[in-house]
């Protein structure tokens, strides 16, 4: 499954920043919903909510006020990468 995966440049730096230690603070919406959108089915629900499925796993999110996600959506996002085999040292 992961291994018909490609990820350009751009999506392997929000993968690392993903799973990177110390969790970042850093890591922008945007970025994210991008990288989702290459190896996930996103669904734009209503009024900002991202119906996102990823292998077994479907998770809806609220698109973040400002521009970057917060510790929780990076922990649920982590797991559902990670769940689906892809992790930056497997992609």
């Amino acid at each position: 499954m992961t291994e018909d995966i490609k990820l350009d440049g751009h999506h392997r730096v929000t993968l690392e920043k993903i799973f990177g230690h110390p969790l970042s603070h850093n890591i922008q919406w945007h970025d994210v919903l991008s990288l989702l959108e290459s190896v996930a089915v996103v669904d734009e629900v209503h009024d900002g909510r991202f119906k996102v499925t990823l292998g077994d796993e479907t998770e809806t999110f609220d698109a973040p006020r400002k521009h970057d996600i917060n510790e929780q959506m990076v922990i649920d996002i982590r797991r559902m990468l990670k769940g689906a085999g892809i992790t930056p040292d497997h992609t």
